[in-house]
């Protein structure tokens, strides 16, 4: 092994330790990697919640991931106050009004952003393959149903 090769090689490990041994100062900066980020199934299994940060029971900002499952929507229904949602991946659908209808639901895909106002009658889900999205809003977060029958 030639010493200019080898030099490189040396060099390119001692990079490699240094940034792998980097760390964040925990007051300045904490984060979760994907991988910890901790899952609920909801009771009928259509969809899983993972808080971000706050308390949708409470008043005050809330944060959290929903990922709908694929063939699975919810029913028409409002919340009291505005939600802001990113649909981080897939193909979220949304309809709006009391009558649930999924064929005359609008896709969402990833990156789009949606306003659900308060009091606003809506339904939404997934279709063909899973949908997850952060939902934001300012607690607490209930769900009013409103289907008309």
């Amino acid at each position: 092994m030639s010493t200019t090769f080898a030099r490189l090689l040396l060099l390119s490990a001692l990079i490699t330790l240094s940034v792998s041994a980097a760390e964040l100062d925990p007051s300045a900066v904490s984060y979760t990697p994907l991988d910890k980020i901790k899952w609920v199934d909801n009771p009928a299994g259509t969809a899983a919640n993972a808080m971000i940060y706050g308390d949708l029971a409470k008043p005050g900002p809330y944060a959290y991931f929903v990922k709908w499952k694929a063939g699975n929507m919810s029913r028409p229904h409002f919340h009291p106050n505005d939600r802001y949602i990113v649909v981080m991946s897939g193909t979220w659908w949304v309809g709006s009004g009391p009558k649930f209808d999924p064929d005359s639901t609008v896709p969402m895909p990833a990156g789009t952003y949606v306003l659900h106002t308060g009091k606003g009658i809506h339904y939404d889900g997934a279709k063909q393959g899973d949908a997850i999205l952060m939902i934001h809003g300012i607690g607490p977060a209930t769900s009013t149903p409103a289907e008309q029958k």
